[in-house]
């Protein structure tokens, strides 16, 4: 089930709000979690065992390390439990990928190939666990006793399938007492309306422009086309994912869970460190605390540090997908990350340089993310940059006017005009500003509903993850 979706709209949520309403304190996390899980058994109902098996696992694992006193034991209890949801990750993500690459490094069968589907939202609640564990280990936060509480952390529907990660820590409070009215409830419902109004109505009409030009051989296309399906994919995939996040963290917030922003304006950064900064905040953050950190982070020298940030945006690549176009696109930040390390930006230079070669840097990178394979990757570039490619489409042909009015649209949200608009409305006056976001709401939701009620189906890109 998506959240772009009629049944979402007209049927769970509206039952989840009203029975969240009417539940009382300790049954609502009880009547949640099971509307949690009929939300993920909804698409895959085979894979809800692995889920609860999942759950079940650091249960048990939590309540094992709260009675070891130990270090050692503790330690290597903690280590054993992270390997277990690393293996089921590894599994069903990695498995055949680990296993063609080995066989065609030494050309033969030696590990047979298998069909295995990948458990949507494995990546998310895997590292959901594992954060979990750690900070059990660490003595951060206190072990949970009860499985239905912990259960719906892990599987609250809202964040299941693509995100953003959520530490226990941020709502365990949420999990013991929380409250939830009409008043509180608008905000959370406003927020919706406006990721599912960056999916529908900006991420998917760019989208379905990109798609329509890659969908033609590579060497057919001008420079134009190919560099047009490289910048819109940039903008697709950001409100696209922000999207998601925005509805993720409404939803949460109109049933009385506060989460953690997962985007903040990356498209106006100045360095590819700002970008991580911005972009994606649950995994970047996820990744320094629980990887680059205890790796030594930049404790221990300059070489060890570049070291590590290898290690972590080689594994960030590898989380998004068991490709090599992936890998290559995470090593590929790394390196640009070292670069700034190496060429520290000089004061007084240009911002607006910065800005756009880190655009530059990101744009070229989506390449390699969007691309099926590092081939289809290589092809686009080259033709990005054969400025004699006419091709045979030209870009009148594929790109229409209203697309090109949704992409200047797209481009200045993405740069933070709206944002500004509604803060300096908020300070003139801020019960008008409330009212037009209200208002602004209502009218997107709308055409929303009419753009989905006549468009394909159109699954989120992190679905994939």
């Amino acid at each position: 089930m998506v959240f772009s979706s009629f049944v979402f709209l007209w049927v769970f949520f509206p039952i989840v709000l009203i029975g969240a309403f009417l539940s009382k304190k300790r049954g609502s996390n009880l009547f949640l979690l099971v509307m949690s899980l009929l939300f993920y058994a909804w698409g895959e109902p085979k894979y809800i065992f692995l889920l609860l098996f999942s759950i079940t696992l650091n249960y048990c694992s939590g309540l094992l390390m709260s009675k070891i006193q130990e270090q050692p034991s503790r330690k290597l209890l903690t280590a054993l439990a992270v390997a277990a949801n690393l293996t089921m990750l590894g599994y069903f993500k990695y498995y055949n990928f680990f296993a063609g690459n080995i066989n065609g490094l030494f050309h033969t069968e030696l590990i047979p190939l298998r069909k295995i589907a990948l458990p949507i939202g494995i990546s998310f609640y895997t590292f959901q666990s594992i954060s979990y564990l750690v900070d059990l280990y660490r003595g951060t936060i206190e072990v949970q006793r009860s499985w239905i509480d912990l259960a719906l952390y892990i599987s609250f529907f809202p964040q299941l399938v693509a995100g953003p990660i959520v530490k226990y820590k941020d709502i365990a409070a949420s999990l013991q007492s929380r409250s939830i009215s009409i008043s509180k409830a608008i905000p959370g419902l406003r927020r919706f309306c406006f990721g599912l109004a960056e999916k529908v109505l900006l991420a998917n009409t760019l989208g379905y422009t990109v798609d329509e030009i890659l969908s033609h051989p590579i060497h057919d296309l001008s420079w134009l086309l190919c560099w047009t399906a490289a910048i819109f994919y940039t903008l697709q995939i950001y409100f696209d994912f922000s999207g998601y996040s925005d509805m993720a963290i409404g939803l949460a917030e109109t049933l009385g869970f506060h989460f953690r922003e997962n985007f903040d304006l990356p498209y106006i950064s100045t360095s590819i460190r700002e970008f991580w900064r911005r972009w994606h905040i649950s995994l970047s953050t996820w990744f320094r605390d629980y990887l680059y950190i205890p790796l030594g982070g930049n404790r221990k020298g300059t070489v060890r540090t570049y070291i590590n940030l290898i290690i972590v945006f080689f594994a960030t690549g590898l989380w998004h997908g068991a490709q090599w176009n992936f890998v290559i696109w995470g090593l590929y930040h790394g390196f640009f990350l070292i670069l700034e390390r190496l060429l520290p930006q000089k004061k007084g230079k240009s911002s607006f340089i910065n800005h756009l070669f880190t655009m530059l840097v990101i744009c070229i990178g989506w390449v390699f993310f969007r691309a099926d394979d590092l081939a289809m990757a290589g092809a686009q570039l080259r033709q990005m940059v054969d400025f004699s490619a006419k091709g045979f489409w030209n870009f009148s042909e594929i790109v229409d006017p209203l697309t090109l009015v949704i992409f200047a649209g797209s481009l200045t949200l993405s740069f933070g005009l709206g944002a500004k608009i509604r803060m300096k409305m908020r300070e003139k006056n801020e019960t008008a500003a409330e009212a037009l976001s209200n208002l602004s709401a209502v009218i997107l939701l709308f055409a929303s509903i009419v753009m989905l009620a006549n468009a394909a189906h159109n699954p989120f890109i992190y679905f994939r993850f």
